[in-house]
């Protein structure tokens, strides 16, 4: 199983391959850059699991957001719909919207530019999903015809079935 040595040698090799300085972990391991002044990415190495957690905040939700972003996002994180094999959780404080998406470390370390590749997939994920939830705020409910079509998973991702 990988270790947070390894953790930090692949985040070596992300930033090789792209240029980012700013991804380095802090000493709990989370390393987080933005990305095109939209999206803050964060990776968390599991060490217990040799995942890497990325998570991303894809919307804030308003106080009285209609019960139907909720249903969407409630089968989004159940049945993996749109999803791409991630999930979607809502911080209670703020009620903001995050993706989760784990990266098994032995296959994202294998080949560095399918991880990168992964990445600048579910950031356009995120944003199918930013504009789904906005617009499912200004119309009231969630649009059948704007939804996105990603249900297949993402490259390395873990997807159960019953």
């Amino acid at each position: 199983m990988k270790t947070r040595e390894d953790y930090n040698q692949f985040l070596e090799q992300v930033r090789e391959a792209t240029g980012i300085e700013a991804l380095r972990p802090d000493e709990s391991g989370l390393a987080s850059v933005r990305v095109d002044d939209a999206y803050n990415v964060n990776l968390q190495f599991v060490e217990a699991t040799g995942k890497v957690l990325c998570f991303v905040e894809v919307a804030e939700l308003p106080p009285d957001a209609p019960k139907a972003v909720y249903r969407d996002l409630l089968a989004g994180g159940l049945f993996g719909k749109d999803t791409a094999g991630g999930h979607f959780s809502l911080e209670p404080v703020t009620e903001t919207v995050v993706y989760n998406y784990f990266f098994d470390l032995d296959t994202a370390a294998d080949d560095i530019e399918e991880f990168v590749s992964t990445i600048e997939k579910i950031l356009q994920l995120c944003d199918l999903w930013a504009e789904r939830i906005k617009s499912s705020l200004s119309e009231g409910h969630a649009p059948d015809d704007a939804a996105p079509t990603l249900d297949s998973p993402l490259p390395g991702s873990m997807v159960f079935h019953a």
